[in-house]
């Protein structure tokens, strides 16, 4: 037996780890499904739309198909259109520019700040007034809960309602993260979330919910998830889409929000090894007072003078991946680089972008697999 094989490569992000724990649970719960044969809105999808407005303390759930229909139907929902302003982070994934943008409204991208990485209240401030001067009318404005940590909500809020906009929470990174001691879910008119594979909580396909304290919002929402539908099916009210989240995705979500409490227990104990371990060599995560992180990413900033590329190389030779969230912020993308930015840039968000690298991070992530990210990290850092 050759004693010198390399160890195998760290996973980046260990679902097949969850799906062993889960074990035959997952088939018991498929099989349900395939029993019944309701394929689409089944009993586990009302049954987890209650259990996830219990975890987190909303009123309304609407599950639905994805991430980015969370965000697509509330807009639909309050008629956001041509003319009409968005307020979005640059620094973010593009769905939350996308969504405003396939609605003809238009996209003004704002900074975020630089050692929590979510939406800056000062840029926020001048990215409304760089709106009206464009004769746009701001409506809305979308703060993302970037890599599992929550933006500042209370600050946001107070702008909003200062400047007559409703917030949509862009929670697709962070559901399971709690402000002030509430879990998001009940922060602005409405909270849309992921369930992606890769995400903190997530199903093994697309998926998404909405969250809303709004009854009669929440009526809007659930129409247009089918195709606009009133009291008939036949009976469209408005314009929709199909926005349904499958039965069968339902029903493995519903397994894996049994164990969601523990596994946050887990990602904020191996962020806080990083923590501890990489402070000194790297600019670590940072909370901001009253944030909690779900931790969908641990993202560091580099020295200056190191290469991100041969950093990333240094660390794949030791068998550690990474991946950069995000390579180019929205504005800089070829598709919204011709959409407004707040008048003064936006220098924090292409500045993270050139240096920001993000390390594997899981609710699995033993302390033995970690040391070896950490002893590369270090390596890489002092070379």
């Amino acid at each position: 037996m050759n004693q010198h094989l390399s160890p195998p490569p760290v996973p980046f992000i260990d679902i097949a780890a969850q799906r062993a724990r889960l074990g035959t649970a997952i088939e018991a719960a498929v099989s349900r499904v395939l029993a019944h044969c309701q394929f689409i809105n089944g009993p586990e999808v009302a049954e987890l739309e209650a259990k996830l407005a219990a975890f987190c303390g909303a009123r309304h759930v609407i599950a639905c198909a994805s991430g980015t229909d969370a965000l697509l139907m509330v807009l639909m929902a309050k008629g956001v259109g041509p003319g009409d302003a968005v307020l979005c982070p640059s620094f973010t994934f593009c769905a939350t520019g996308e969504v405003v943008a396939m609605l003809g409204a238009t996209p003004v991208f704002v900074d975020v700040d630089e050692a929590t990485f979510n939406m800056d209240v000062v840029s926020l401030k001048r990215g409304i007034a760089t709106a009206k001067r464009l004769s746009l009318k701001p409506v809305a404005v979308i703060p993302v809960d970037l890599f599992g940590q929550s933006a500042d909500h209370d600050a946001i809020a107070a702008i909003a309602r200062e400047e007559g906009l409703f917030v949509l929470d862009d929670a697709c990174q962070a559901f399971g993260a709690s402000y002030k001691g509430r879990r998001l879910g009940t922060f602005g008119l409405a909270t849309a979330t992921s369930f992606f594979p890769a995400k903190p909580l997530g199903c093994f396909g697309d998926g998404g919910a909405i969250f809303t304290d709004d009854a009669a919002f929440a009526e809007i929402l659930r129409s247009i998830r089918v195709h606009g539908q009133g009291t008939d099916k036949y009976d469209n009210v408005r314009l929709g889409l199909t926005g349904r989240l499958d039965t069968m995705q339902a029903a493995i979500l519903i397994e894996k929000l049994k164990i969601f409490e523990g596994e946050i227990l887990a990602r904020h104990a191996a962020a806080e090894r990083y923590t501890q371990a990489l402070a000194d060599v790297v600019t670590v995560p940072r909370l901001a007072e009253g944030c909690d992180s779900i931790w969908a990413q641990y993202t560091i900033r580099l020295p200056g003078h190191i290469d991100r590329g041969q950093f990333a190389a240094a660390l794949k030779a030791k068998g550690v991946p990474t991946a950069i969230y995000y390579p180019k912020s929205m504005h800089q993308q070829t598709a919204y680089r011709n959409f407004p930015v707040t008048d003064n840039g936006l220098p924090v968000s292409e500045k993270l972008s050139r240096d920001v690298i993000s390390l594997p991070m899981h609710a699995y992530l033993d302390e033995p697999t970690q040391a070896r990210v950490i002893e590369a990290v270090r390596a890489a850092v002092s070379t």
